[in-house]
């Protein structure tokens, strides 16, 4: 970053916010993307934020066999984009580290043939890796939803073998103004209700005053 690349964050206008620490119980990876008022965001922008969200979801709630990769995986994540002709240019996944590197493989979800090292090793119970579909209109703004899962051993009544699923490791509210109720399924509406329900329980006793009434707003259902 230079003087020149920075840019001041201006009224009515899309922030992009990726962090994240290494704590003694491991590393964090987030991202979330906000509106800042005190419009309201557009319609376009509302379309593809929730497009975003639409794969993020997605990728959140598939169940897959042993022995699948990431390269398998990552078209959930890229489906709702895709659909109305957008994309985006780097991985959806990587595996994350405690202590070491913050992108650390084997594990990775992104295009097969992409020339990224990982999207074809077998994701296995233990691995954690990001969740992580944007989309950047260039010289605009950006997009980007970001929570860590972990795969997980998942039962299913008369499967054939073993299948896998991801449990979500990162507890913090999406911007709900950015979202365009009308594209979203009702799997999905009770998706992000789920989620910001355990949010609200995780986070909420943590917090009083006007930090637990915002809290309460974010998280209220859709």
């Amino acid at each position: 970053m230079t003087d020149e690349s920075n840019l001041t964050l201006e009224p009515n206008s899309v922030f992009l916010c990726d962090s994240g620490g290494q704590y003694p119980a491991g590393t964090t990876d987030i991202t979330r993307t906000v509106w800042i008022g005190p419009g309201e965001p557009g319609a376009e922008v509302k379309a593809r934020f929730t497009r975003v969200l639409k794969g993020h979801i997605a990728l959140d709630r598939v169940l897959f066999p042993k022995g699948t990769a990431g390269s398998q995986l990552d078209i959930l994540a890229r489906h709702a984009l895709w659909q109305a002709g957008l994309d985006y240019a780097h991985g959806t996944g990587h595996g994350v580290g405690s202590f070491l590197g913050v992108h650390e493989g084997p594990q990775r979800i992104a295009k097969s043939g992409g020339g990224q090292p990982g999207t074809e090793q077998a994701l296995m119970p233990g691995m954690i890796l990001s969740n992580e579909p944007g989309y950047y209109k260039a010289g605009e703004y950006g997009i980007r939803i970001e929570n860590l899962v972990l795969v997980v051993p998942r039962a299913i009544p008369g499967a054939e073998g073993e299948f896998y699923g991801f449990e979500t490791l990162t507890f913090a509210p999406i911007e709900k103004r950015l979202v365009d109720t009308a594209l979203l399924t009702e799997e999905e509406k009770a998706w992000w209700n789920a989620y910001h329900a355990r949010v609200n329980e995780l986070i909420g006793p943590q917090l009083d005053g006007a930090a637990k009434t915002w809290l309460e707003e974010q998280c209220a259902p859709l």
